[in-house]
């Protein structure tokens, strides 16, 4: 081989090498830097500029927290959602915890939905069960609001306990609202007579015993002053209370509002109400998940109050007002009946109502106040009952004005669905079915017999 020809190879061995070092590289810079595109159709495979703008003013590290099982393909979909996140705001960190690990510490934690989220931020932290742009954009946004808010509990009458761990009270809902900043107190007015000027938002949750004239009485002028109010009443509540309800433009039905809706959610009692679809408001928009209303009472709003009370809480066509004793679940199902006579009214009934009103005090333009006829979805023992969790904490942020949220524009993907009607169906059958494999055949016999004639 002469000089020339080694030159030749020594030349292909060089270029091979380059190649491969290139390669090389450029596999080894892949895992060092790296960059994202979306070419999808309207951008639906990034954040929109809403959540950009709220992940570039969080200036400290967020936590997520997931509850997903390792089997299936959930853990793969979560991380993906929040790998969007995590493009613009890298310290956003995510982990997952296997609830079939510890069910008995998952259930002690309030965990009944595989994927379940926990966003943490500066100490505080909300609960997801709906995996969406929107839903996660928000709690950050109130997870960065820093003031923290006074909700005052009225106590001295055998009320749910705020901090009580019975099956009753309320503790577990108020440690959640304590990790979203909200601090719970007590409100003896019994012995204050006032409701503290730095009060943010009073709880009446459900009075076993009549008030007394004194505190209904400031509880009144708390209201007519402009003050934020939440009120869960319990049916045939004889709490004293007429004045304060008369000042809200709220009457209380008799009896328990029942529903035999309930059998299509696998509930054998039908004085435990499940609600799905909620009437259009602030506190409900877009809210998916079912709530669980163990004997609820329904209300009805007074002709000329001085509120705009918009119902939150509905009943199905198949609910009344049930004034008479109810059979527990599997006794003498069937055996109640909707009595005209008695009062019963048929439904739909409303269970809650959201009032609002131009506020008396000048530093407030808006007054809100929330009523509904139910406290034990909030209770420790049917706090994790689909979306009562959530519910609540909506009702709350709506009542302490922490319900400005991120308008997250829906970004759909072209129309790509094909329409055809069944002359279309039919010709492309046919086309593909029997004339291809006709033209295919002619073509391979037409190629055989040119070549048996050369």
């Amino acid at each position: 081989m002469g000089p020339s020809g080694l030159r030749e190879r020594f030349g292909d061995a060089a270029h091979a090498l380059l190649v491969v070092a290139i390669a090389a590289a450029i596999a080894f810079l892949s895992t060092r830097f790296g960059f994202v595109r979306d070419w999808s159709a309207a951008r639906s495979a990034s954040l929109g500029a809403e959540s950009v703008a709220l992940l570039e003013s969080l200036d400290a590290p967020v936590e997520v927290v997931s509850y997903a099982r390792k089997q299936g393909s959930l853990r793969a979909v979560i991380a993906d959602f929040l790998d969007r996140y995590r493009r613009v705001k890298p310290d956003l960190a995510l982990r997952f915890v296997d609830p079939d690990a510890d069910p008995g510490a998952m259930r002690e934690a309030g965990v009944n939905v595989d994927g379940e989220l926990d966003v943490r931020y500066k100490g505080r932290s909300e609960r997801l069960k709906v995996l969406s742009e929107r839903e996660f954009s928000n709690a950050l946004l109130r997870l960065s609001r820093a003031r923290q808010r006074i909700v005052a509990f009225l106590e001295g009458e055998g009320e749910r306990q705020p901090l009580g761990q019975a099956n009753a009270d309320l503790g577990r809902f108020v440690a959640a609202l304590a990790d979203r900043g909200v601090r719970a107190v007590p409100l003896p007015l019994a012995n204050t007579g006032k409701v503290p000027e730095n009060a943010d938002l009073v709880v009446v949750a459900d009075p076993r015993a009549a008030v007394p004239a004194a505190v209904a009485a400031a509880l009144v002028d708390y209201v007519d002053r402009g003050g934020a109010l939440l009120w869960l009443i319990e049916p045939d509540e004889a709490a004293g209370l007429g004045d304060l309800a008369g000042a809200l433009g709220i009457r209380v039905l008799p009896g328990t509002a029942v529903d035999g809706g309930g059998r299509a959610f696998g509930l054998g009692d039908p004085s435990f109400v499940a609600i799905d679809r909620y009437p259009e408001h602030a506190i409900t928009r877009d809210f998916v998940l079912t709530t669980l209303f163990p004997q609820p009472a329904a209300l009805a709003q007074l002709a000329g109050a001085r509120w705009d009370a918009k119902p939150i809480l509905r009943t199905s066509a198949t609910s009344w007002n049930e004034t008479g004793p109810i059979p527990k679940a599997g006794e003498a199902e069937g055996t109640i009946r909707q009595d005209a006579a008695e009062g019963e009214l048929p439904g739909p009934l409303d269970l809650g109502f959201a009032l609002s009103r131009v506020s008396p005090r000048p530093d407030r333009r808006e007054q809100r106040a929330v009523v509904i006829g139910d406290g034990d979805f909030l209770s420790n023992s049917f706090l994790g009952n689909g979306g009562n969790r959530e519910l609540g904490q909506r009702v709350f942020d709506w009542l302490l004005g922490d319900d400005a949220q991120i308008a997250v524009a829906e970004r759909r993907t072209p129309d790509r669905e094909l329409a055809l009607s069944q002359g279309a169906l039919a010709a492309i059958a046919i086309a593909f079915l029997v004339a291809l494999p006709l033209l295919l055949v002619t073509g391979g016999a037409l190629v055989a017999w040119r070549r048996r004639r050369r």
